[in-house]
């Protein structure tokens, strides 16, 4: 089994996680984000500091966590879709400049048109 590069996998246009990852990108990059993340830091350390039970301390250790996790696969998903994009337009540059070169259609150069904005797409 292969597994293809995200930006890769839906024909269609984006799929439910594409659109998702999207979501949660522009969420997590919101100061409402900022603001969540900073009254659970403050959360863990007055838990700590006020002497909880060892339960609350792991509840709240496990959501830091788990919040983690979370950040670094939509980091991961976010990088690989920027990657995606940017090979895309550097193979469309390629082609354009070797079309040019030789003076045929400029077929290369309506697909670097098009790809100029592919970040949007993605």
């Amino acid at each position: 089994m292969t597994m293809q590069h995200p930006a890769e996998r839906s024909r269609d246009g984006r799929g439910r996680f594409e659109r998702l990852a999207q979501a949660a990108s522009h969420l997590t990059a919101s100061p409402l984000f900022y603001g969540l993340c900073l009254a659970l830091v403050a959360l863990f350390i007055a838990v700590h500091a006020a002497g909880a039970s060892l339960a609350t301390q792991i509840l709240v250790g496990d959501i830091m966590t788990a919040v983690t996790l979370l950040l670094l696969a939509l980091l991961k998903n976010s990088e690989m879709r920027a990657e995606s994009a940017v090979q895309r337009k550097l193979d469309s540059i390629a082609a354009a400049l070797l079309e040019q070169r030789e003076g045929t259609s400029h077929k290369a150069q309506d697909d670097l048109e098009r790809v100029i904005r592919i970040e949007e797409e993605l």
